[in-house]
């Protein structure tokens, strides 16, 4: 199935979770939980706050050799945006920044794919956030102290300080 049908499918339309495609076409679901949803928002809530050039993201389809993967959280930059029109069903780059929660639902084989794969397609960096609230970053090459392209983002959310 080809990510615009399943976009347009009206079976498919304000399900609870999220849905991807996999390298055959074929739909994949993950549930999300609150936690999940909290982390979502104070990851983008933090790009917000921040006078930071470009555009952050919720539930960004990606088009990878393996499907279209939804990335939890994506920043692009200005560059970014004036090259991908906002008629896009799903990107066939990735933004430079994607963030991946885990879940419950996640395997660890699953998420380590998943940013391989964005790299495939040209993300800069992939975060990724654990069910505690804890981050790691990666770039092409590997897994990094920090952010290089936003070194001040906490290596740690806190759910409970909100």
């Amino acid at each position: 199935m080809e990510w615009r049908e399943v976009v347009e499918h009206p079976s498919l339309k304000d399900l609870p979770f999220k849905i991807e495609t996999n390298e055959w076409g074929k739909i994949m679901m993950a549930p999300a939980s609150y936690t999940h949803a909290l982390y979502q928002g104070i990851i983008i809530r933090w790009f917000n706050r921040r006078d930071v050039e470009g555009m952050v993201t919720p539930e960004c389809p990606i088009d990878t050799p393996k499907g279209t993967k939804v990335a939890d959280v994506a920043w692009a930059s200005p560059t970014f945006i004036k090259k991908h029109t906002m008629r896009n069903v799903s990107l066939r780059e990735s933004p430079e920044v994607v963030v991946e929660i885990e879940s419950s639902s996640n395997t660890a084989a699953e998420l380590e794919e998943k940013r391989h794969l964005y790299f495939e397609v040209g993300a800069r960096e992939f975060w990724l956030c654990d069910e505690d609230g804890n981050m790691r970053f990666f770039n092409p090459r590997g897994e990094l102290k920090r952010s290089d392209l936003f070194a001040e983002f906490p290596g740690h959310i806190d759910i409970d300080v909100l």
